[in-house]
């Protein structure tokens, strides 16, 4: 063997006394042989050709990539980004290396507009196991507050693998099959330390785009998508065998432990269709609109930025009443508010909107989203209206925004009730009927 120790195809990970330790070794591609012959050839005899079934789980699952997305609260026009990390200390989650997380979390769900991307973060289970739950989700509560999912590592990462437009990752397993499905990824940390230079998940790290954490995001993704070329090495070299490691291992098993395969095809368990978790952001919104005439406005919310969002048009601050600093309610144009109609708990949401306006003098408006498309909103001047956009429009919260702009700027509700509301989110008009 040449050069440094390479992780799981060493001997010091395959032989005890010299001999194999296991009577299998089941690689998914033929080039993963020939590397075995050069880091550990006593242990090549050993080895079968039996695919990848984590891959293929998530090959017989891409059908159902918009299942996923409507999981996760994605909607028409919406841009599902998902970072991740594995689990050692140059990881993206790690603490060695540039520091490329801390830089990151307090921007990810800040600079991106609200309604034109959502975040989502899986991290390795050793990752949990070594930190604690309760230390992730400190390190995570503000991207959280903006809106960020935290996925659940053993049960949910393929499914939003599946629904994401865009990866940001590090060396680790999810950003390489997500490489491998054609999905754009940046990789945040890219170590070769430890990796068989002559590996494709070494090529990978080599020839995989760059993020530069200390850059605006929005631009960097953008450029991202828009130039995006799928690698060919992780589609080829990810399985020999796409669709066969069930039946593969199933015959590689029964030979093993010596007794009849039994008829009838081999099947994988299917991935299971994740809760609905649509984004719940209670960090302090800050709003561009913009009236385009004839009932249209656009909306662009960031939640919790840094610096106020650039562009024509004018600006108000929407703050959800479970917001962490309760003081923000006084500052807010429009208070928000999640509930269904019918829990018992929080009571009507026309009244609800009532009492808010009477808590908070100084907001314009009080709007409670009662379901995935519409909301209850009264104003300042007393007017009760629904708002109802169609399925797979954006949080109805928007809607709200966007109806407090129109109402600013000295325009007529009534105009609205007759012609509804066209809310502008990125380059996606979505038609909203205005109910009284």
């Amino acid at each position: 063997m040449q050069g440094a120790p390479v992780f799981g195809l060493s001997p010091s990970w395959l032989l005890h006394d010299g001999r194999p330790v296991a009577d299998a070794m089941v690689l998914s591609h033929p080039e993963q042989l020939e590397r075995l012959r050069a880091h550990c050839p006593q242990a090549a005899p050993t080895a079968v050709l039996a695919g990848d079934p984590c891959f293929d789980r998530i090959l017989a699952a891409r059908p159902r990539r918009e299942s996923f997305r409507r999981a996760l609260g994605v909607h028409r026009g919406q841009r599902l980004v998902l970072l991740n990390s594995t689990w050692n200390p140059e990881s993206l989650f790690g603490d060695a290396g540039d520091d490329v997380l801390p830089a990151l979390l307090p921007r990810l769900t800040a600079e991106l507009p609200a309604d034109e991307y959502r975040l989502a973060a899986v991290l390795h289970p050793n990752i949990w196991h070594g930190h604690g739950p309760g230390q992730i989700r400190s390190w995570l509560d503000r991207a959280r507050r903006g809106g960020l999912a935290l996925v659940d590592p053993l049960d949910g990462w393929r499914q939003a693998l599946l629904a994401a437009d865009a990866v940001i990752g590090d060396h680790g397993s999810v950003s390489y099959y997500a490489a491998a499905l054609g999905t754009p990824v940046l990789l945040g940390a890219a170590p070769l330390d430890g990796l068989d230079p002559h590996s494709p998940v070494a090529a990978f790290v080599r020839d995989a785009p760059r993020l530069d954490p200390y850059t605006p995001l929005l631009g960097r993704l953008e450029r991202l998508l828009a130039a995006h070329r799928p690698l060919p090495g992780p589609a080829a070299l990810t399985t020999a065998v796409p669709g066969e490691s069930a039946a593969r291992l199933r015959t590689l098993f029964y030979s093993l432990i010596g007794i009849p395969e039994p008829t009838g095809p081999a099947l994988l368990e299917r991935l299971p269709l994740p809760p609905y978790e649509p984004p719940l952001r209670t960090a302090p919104m800050r709003v561009l609109t913009r009236l385009l005439g004839d009932g249209e406005v656009t909306v662009t919310r960031h939640a919790d930025p840094a610096y106020e969002p650039v562009g024509d048009g004018e600006l108000h601050t929407a703050v959800h009443e479970e917001t962490r600093d309760p003081g923000q309610l006084d500052l807010a144009d429009v208070v928000l508010g999640h509930g269904a109609p019918d829990d018992p708990r929080l009571g009507p949401p026309e009244e609800r909107a009532a009492e808010a306006l009477a808590r908070h003098p100084g907001c314009a408006l009080a709007a409670y989203v009662t379901d995935a498309t519409s909301c209850t909103v009264r104003t300042r001047a007393g007017a009760l209206v629904r708002l109802e956009g169609d399925r797979g429009g954006p949080d109805p919260a928007a809607y709200a925004s966007a109806l407090h702009a129109w109402l600013a700027a000295g325009k007529s509700l009534d105009e609205l009730t007759e012609r509804g509301l066209t809310v502008r989110t990125g380059a996606v008009a979505h038609q909203v009927r205005v109910l009284r």
